[in-house]
């Protein structure tokens, strides 16, 4: 449904895009993560047609789009302010893109009601925008969005302005709606959580440069680099030397990850993997910090060489602070990165 072929845009001295290759399949949702900076928005804007690109391609159903105007792209675009017009009603505002394609308004009308249907604001065509919640306003502009029936819709930064609570229940009745529709999503957000739900690929971004691409499990599971393992939240990443089927680190000899290269490397412990156990039975570890994450418990830990570990425990296995424990590490969570 849509390609990127070595798409470069600059301002000025800047690179916002540095030869970005992307492939979006039909009907597949694809979220693209990353930091501020990253070029994802940019990413969009060129996808849309409302920013050039200085080198490189984009093409939909096949088609190269250089030179073709927003408006005859047949690509939807969601803001994350939502961007709805205060003057029109919610019917008004739904109805935007079939008026400008002139259609008859009898189809309008049974258009806007199904999508508000379908949104869950049903019957809501004659509220004024200025007296939704935010989370309504979200579902007006996605009905508006998904009103002209898009080939690919897009998402900046969707559920930004609305709090967590909110957010996390929204972001699964969207990937509901998408999936009952079989709609092309391409979105982008800096908040993985919202990503992970969202997508059935995610692409982590860095410096206007694709990062990685995997499926949201292949990603958190594995991150590839550095980069990526620090931004997901991982921070337990040490110099490390292969030698075999174990692994020299500040922490002592780790399990090697199955497929690592020998000799030096960059390794990622995940939290999980950290296992507390008697002092005696593994790497003596004093509790120098612990905080409630709603499902677990995450401990900060020091070790007396080495930099510090984080694990994550059942809440009524937590040890206080000033505890010490011993930490043995289990081999399916021992990550090998490459990069910096």
């Amino acid at each position: 449904m849509l390609r990127l072929e070595g798409v470069t845009v600059r301002f000025g001295g800047r690179t916002a895009l540095d030869a970005v290759d992307l492939d979006v399949a039909a009907h597949e949702i694809v979220c693209v993560l990353g930091p501020s900076g990253s070029g994802k928005s940019t990413l969009l804007r060129v996808v849309a047609g409302l920013q050039r690109a200085d080198a490189g391609r984009v093409l939909l159903a096949g088609r190269d789009q250089t030179g073709v105007p927003a408006h005859r792209r047949g690509v939807g675009l969601m803001f994350q302010d939502h961007q709805l017009f205060p003057q029109r009603d919610v019917g008004g505002n739904v109805a935007f893109g079939l008026r400008m394609r002139k259609v008859a308004r009898a189809e309008q009308r049974r258009t806007v009601a199904e999508l508000l249907d379908l949104v869950g604001l049903p019957g809501a065509q004659g509220r004024a925008v200025t007296a939704l919640s935010g989370g309504e306003q979200q579902r007006v502009a996605l009905a508006r969005a998904l009103a002209p029936e898009p080939k690919l819709l897009m998402l900046d930064e969707p559920l930004g302005q609305l709090d967590r609570g909110l957010r996390e229940r929204l972001v699964v009745e969207l990937r509901e709606l998408f999936g009952r529709l079989g709609t092309t999503v391409l979105a982008v957000t800096h908040d993985q959580g919202e990503a992970f739900a969202l997508a059935d690929r995610v692409v982590v971004m860095r410096e206007g440069r694709v990062e990685q691409s995997g499926t949201p499990l292949e990603v958190w599971q594995r991150p590839a680099t550095e980069f990526v393992a620090r931004f997901l939240g991982f921070d337990n990443v040490v110099e490390a030397t292969v030698s075999g089927e174990a692994a020299d680190t500040p922490w002592g000899k780790l399990p090697a990850p199955a497929g690592a290269a020998q000799g030096p490397c960059r390794l990622l412990v995940r939290p999980a993997g950290v296992r507390l156990t008697a002092v005696a039975d593994g790497l003596p570890c004093a509790v120098v910090g612990r905080t409630f994450r709603g499902n677990h418990v995450a401990l900060l830990l020091q070790p007396a060489g080495g930099p510090r570990l984080e694990a994550a425990c059942a809440l009524r296995d937590a040890p206080e602070p000033g505890a010490t424990v011993g930490v043995t590490f289990t081999a399916e969570d021992v990550v090998a990165l490459s990069g910096a």
